[in-house]
């Protein structure tokens, strides 16, 4: 909770306007309040009036240190969402703009009443206040009116927290075309006299922007080139080369491999954690659609240095968790076709190959998507971005799917042990083919099925039909007829182990098992069919108290639902169901 605080006398002293008195004022008040980001609800109209008094003192000819203080209790202030009044009009963000270098000249007029962009969901949507942060930001053009850092670095701070904490706010930013001011600075990635803070905070300021505003998302991708703009952005910060086409390094480290080159530090990474989160959210759609001939060279151009990205390290455990997280989120982003720059590069001394192919960005992402596996932790959010990449690159790159065929599906040996027992990729993979959620249970179970090359026995075969069930159900395959899907015909190989057992199989469970003593060893068949009966009049029963609902197979290889009197007949006539079986033979497949 904020300490106490006699609001009172700093407004009796900005009241008075005398600049030394307001300045020792303020300038106590930041030094009690800098780590403060909760208030007392009774001294909210008094701050709301300091707000104004301050804004009223940067409209004013003062000296920079002033300016600078009354920029830090803006900063402080608009940490409260209930105070924001005195700073979200067009006026007041029009001077905060200016003294963060961003104003333009010519405010976009009329705005469109955008929905919250679809974010990667960090930063953007916690309750933290958006400048307490100590990273950087990144490259920005001369300031317009003032070439003091620091004051640049407050403006912006607490336009951050405006944008954070009030719809409001969002609007007139848009309004005012701050992306515009912002990217102008953002064009100048090579320029160095910029330091962390200014660079940081503008990509913080975009972030927000892109991802709070659709209209702003829309107007940096068309307008102002965003793909282009932030992969230059992305490639400065990483101080990359370009040996060959397509092909990167670290300037000074050409020819190092990336598993000996050093740590990124923590500033440049932070700044390219907010690249990547701002090209997520402009890019999110563009897997979806197709794209012309120029905007796949610049996807293309970023898919490059997300490579290498995924091939660096950062200093720091955790942070490099993350930045590797921010660049499969975004690779998921890139149009299928552009991810073969996984593979552009050449084999070389130390690369990991696979039929002439360097895999060494592929082999990263699986033991990146094995990490998030044994985590186990919100596998929704963690696994499924990584293990929807690497099905679909499998799915259209050949030499994709068949190195990951080879670590996750290698030649069945031991047919013993059921497919979801034991620690290797394939057994975890399959376990998560039952998992509770539905999104992970399917992801988990199309990667297998496209690196079986959609052919349902070869799925069957390395899962068990239990476990393969669901996915066949979904695909109307449970009669065993091969999916759709352009794979190169090759021969399955099987171990002499697998063949030797293969007869004793159970397809079910997908090993071989003992035999069990046959429960109806013994009855007559009039008795097996008195407890057939049985077992379907309890299903009648169970169905018509909404229990369950009772399914069967069509010829089509999906299930449809048994109506109720159709069972209720079954229950009473064993005739029945053998009837609607030849009824469903004579129906044409779907």
């Amino acid at each position: 909770m904020a300490m106490k605080m006699d609001l009172n006398s700093i407004i009796e002293q900005m009241e008075i306007g005398e600049q030394d008195s307001a300045l020792t004022a303020l300038q106590s008040y930041n030094q009690e309040m800098n780590h403060c980001f909760t208030f007392n609800k009774e001294d909210e109209q008094d701050r709301k009036v300091l707000g104004e008094l301050v804004m009223g003192f940067l409209n004013r000819d003062l000296q920079p240190s002033c300016h600078l203080a009354c920029l830090e209790t803006v900063r402080i202030l608009s940490r409260d969402p209930l105070c924001l009044d005195p700073f979200t009009s067009h006026s007041a963000m029009s001077t905060l703009a200016r003294f963060a270098g961003i104003a333009v000249s010519s405010p976009g007029g009329a705005h469109n009443q955008g929905e919250e962009g679809q974010a990667e969901g960090e930063e953007g949507e916690r309750g933290e206040a958006a400048e307490e942060c100590n990273e950087e930001g990144k490259e920005a053009s001369p300031p317009s009116e003032n070439a003091d850092q620091e004051v640049i670095t407050e403006a912006l701070k607490s336009i951050c927290n405006l944008l954070l904490h009030n719809q409001t706010g969002q609007v007139v930013a848009a309004d005012l075309q701050l992306i515009k001011g912002v990217a102008e600075r953002l064009k100048q990635c090579h320029d160095p006299i910029w330091n962390h803070e200014v660079r940081f905070f503008d990509l913080r300021l975009t972030f927000l922007l892109t991802a709070l505003r659709v209209e702003v998302r829309a107007q940096l991708v068309q307008e102002l080139h965003g793909i282009s703009l932030l992969g230059n952005q992305l490639e400065a910060t990483l101080g990359l080369c370009w040996p060959d086409t397509l092909e990167t390094a670290r300037a000074g480290f050409e020819g190092v491999p990336p598993e000996e080159l050093p740590p990124l530090s923590r500033q440049p990474i932070e700044r390219a954690m907010e690249i990547l989160k701002i090209l997520f959210n402009i890019t999110f759609d563009t897997n979806r659609r197709k794209v012309d001939e120029g905007d796949a060279a610049e996807y293309r151009h970023v898919g490059a240095i997300l490579r290498h990205c995924l091939l660096s390290q950062a200093e720091g455990e955790e942070r490099n968790e993350e930045f590797h997280s921010h660049t499969v989120n975004l690779l998921g982003n890139l149009p299928l076709p552009c991810l073969d720059v996984l593979l552009v590069p050449k084999v070389q001394q130390g690369s990991i190959e696979y039929m002439g192919v360097n895999m060494d960005a592929v082999n990263m992402l699986l033991e990146f998507m094995e990490s998030r596996l044994d985590q186990g932790l919100k596998l929704k959010e963690t696994l499924l971005p990584s293990l929807n990449l690497l099905t679909e690159s499998a799915r259209i790159h050949r030499e994709t799917r068949k190195f990951l065929r080879s670590k996750v599906l290698p030649p069945l040996r031991d047919v013993k042990t059921k497919p979801e027992v034991g620690n290797a990729l394939r057994n975890k993979l399959v376990r998560i083919m039952t998992h509770i959620d539905t999104d992970v249970k399917d992801c988990g179970a199309e990667f297998l099925f496209v690196l079986c090359k959609e052919n349902v026995s070869r799925f069957i075969k390395y899962t068990g039909y239990g476990n393969a069930a669901g996915l066949l159900a979904a695909r109307g395959l449970l009669r065993g007829a091969r999916d759709s899907g352009i794979y190169s015909e090759d021969e399955e190989s099987e171990t002499e182990e697998y063949k030797e057992a293969k007869a004793h199989i159970n397809p079910v469970t997908g090993v071989v098992e003992e035999n069990q003593p046959d429960p109806m060893e013994g009855m007559t068949e009039e008795q097996k069919e008195i407890e057939a009966m049985k077992l379907v009049s309890m299903f009648d029963r169970l169905s018509r108290n909404n229990l369950i609902q009772p399914m069967q197979l069509g010829m089509d290889g999906t299930m449809r639902e048994i109506a109720p009197e159709d069972l209720h007949k079954m229950a009473h006539n064993p005739l029945f169901q053998q009837q609607q079986l030849d009824n469903s033979d004579s129906e044409p497949e779907a």
